[in-house]
């Protein structure tokens, strides 16, 4: 079985289009998100106007600030206080990853919490790791969407999470934690990794490596969640850090890439921007 991102993303999304609708008359206004990009990396503006897309059809007012690669740190600091500040403004999203001089770190902190649509926020982690109410990163939380979406049964399952990135790796850990799965978080140099992979029922990668994981990684009928998006040496295309075409013949769920776990990430940040703003609006 292969999981379509696109599938179910289209399904919530359809959704959350019915329930901002309604935003107007019970609220005055629809959530507002605001995507900073950070220089002119064909990739990252091909994700703002993904995620720029999705605000449009759900009705979430979206709007792209774009500075030069060269603008110096506190310049964008300033700019993210300022938008922490104003209050038209429910959502802030700074596009990763951001040039050298910048500190991806001090940008996510500067983020407020309260408006962190990624998640990515030390007291969002925090809450996150301590069970309390806090915004999930959109990946993750998407992953575990489509785990569910797949009728795929995590209670009592092994789990083996490839990558350790507050990102992904170790939230996604959690998030299985929680839904009573025993997890195990390796990384790409894990000895023996093989082995470790081959006792999963659900198998995680996220590591940013093209096909690194091969078939004789994988045991029958495991669910394998791809989460790599890379360039393939050989094509140029996109693929992911699975062999797709090897590991599908052993997997009983796998998910594409392009195609699975991407249109999930856009859908859960629009998810994420509806939760910030009704949360602010009910305060």
């Amino acid at each position: 079985m292969i999981i379509s991102g696109k599938e179910l993303s289209a399904r919530l999304k359809e959704d959350m289009r019915g329930e901002v609708s309604t935003f107007p008359e019970k609220y005055g206004r629809v959530p507002h998100l605001v995507v900073i990009l950070v220089g002119d990396d064909s990739a990252s503006a091909s994700y703002v106007k993904g995620k720029a897309k999705a605000s449009e059809f759900v009705g979430i007012r979206n709007t792209t600030v774009h500075r030069p690669a060269t603008i110096p740190e506190e310049e964008l600091l300033d700019l993210i206080r300022s938008l922490n500040a104003d209050d038209t403004v429910d959502g802030i999203l700074v596009q990763l990853p951001l040039p050298d001089h910048i500190s991806e770190a001090r940008v996510i902190e500067t983020i407020s919490k309260e408006k962190d649509v990624d998640g990515f926020h030390p007291l969002n982690v925090a809450a996150l790791w301590q069970k309390q109410p806090c915004t999930l990163p959109c990946t993750p939380k998407g992953i575990i969407k489509m785990l569910k979406f797949a009728g795929v049964e995590i209670k009592g399952k092994r789990a083996v999470v490839i990558g350790r990135s507050n990102i992904v790796g170790l939230p996604v850990a959690k998030l299985l934690l929680d839904e009573n799965a025993t997890v195990t978080i390796a990384h790409s140099r894990t000895g023996n990794l093989p082995s470790v992979t081959r006792e999963a029922d659900i198998l995680v990668v996220a590591i940013g490596k093209p096909r690194f994981v091969t078939a004789d990684m994988v045991s029958d009928g495991a669910v394998v969640i791809d989460v790599g998006v890379n360039r393939d040496p050989e094509t140029g295309k996109l693929c992911g850090d699975v062999d797709f075409d090897a590991v599908a013949s052993k997997a009983s769920v796998i998910t594409p890439v392009p195609g699975g776990v991407g249109p999930m990430t856009i859908c859960c940040l629009m998810e994420n921007t509806i939760e910030c703003f009704l949360r602010k609006v009910a305060r």
